[in-house]
């Protein structure tokens, strides 16, 4: 390892332990490859799995590798028309895994998460038998006050940006993801031990 390596495993260590804490089973992948692996580790391919809306799930390959290996996975991105994303995001619920990422995470352990519909949040809240969330550790914030102004200053607006482009000022933009991302979830523990499983990339991913 190089320093930068170990470093991240030894911050990653500190960061699961306060998982632990929180009732949430965490994880440590060195690269996006080794994260793809692990999470396919962990879910039975007979399971009922679905997923949130996630740059960081695209970016490590995970949806094309659900529906290459033959699991049983319902994308929301395959639903065509609201009434089709509306019923989608309500079967997800009944998941037996849930996949997302989390838009900050504090170093004491608090995921924190803004989301429009709630349907995201809604799963990670309540629903599905498991949920898995994978991050890089670019979202990881020194604190949870730190954290929620990732949220509101930097995902929420990038979030916006995935819908529209042509906003004509920054402060337009701003009022855009304040409206838009009208949820904002701070998870301090789970409630069901080992419901929430979290996987820590030593990696930049998502937003």
């Amino acid at each position: 390892m190089n320093p930068k390596e170990c470093y991240n495993a030894l911050f990653a260590q500190k960061l699961i332990e306060e998982f632990e804490k929180r009732n949430m089973e965490g994880f440590y992948c060195e690269t996006k490859e080794d994260a793809l692996k692990k999470v396919l580790e962990m879910i039975p391919v007979d399971s009922f799995v679905s997923c949130g809306s996630s740059a960081t799930l695209d970016e490590i390959g995970l949806r094309t590798a659900l529906k290459n290996e033959g699991y049983n996975f319902l994308d929301p991105k395959d639903a065509q028309g609201a009434k089709a994303m509306e019923k989608a995001a309500h079967q997800a619920l009944a998941a037996d895994y849930f996949l997302m990422s989390s838009n900050a995470i504090s170093a004491t352990g608090e995921l924190v998460n803004i989301d429009g519909i709630g349907n995201r949040v809604a799963a990670l809240i309540f629903g599905p038998k498991n949920v898995i969330v994978i991050a890089g550790l670019n979202k990881v914030e020194p604190n949870l006050d730190a954290a929620i102004l990732r949220v509101r200053n930097y995902a929420a607006p990038l979030t916006c940006l995935i819908f529209k482009q042509d906003y004509s000022s920054f402060d337009e933009l701003s009022k855009a993801a304040e409206w838009g991302c009208s949820q904002l979830v701070i998870t301090n523990k789970s409630m069901a031990k080992g419901r929430i499983k979290v996987i820590i990339v030593g990696e930049s991913l998502g937003f």
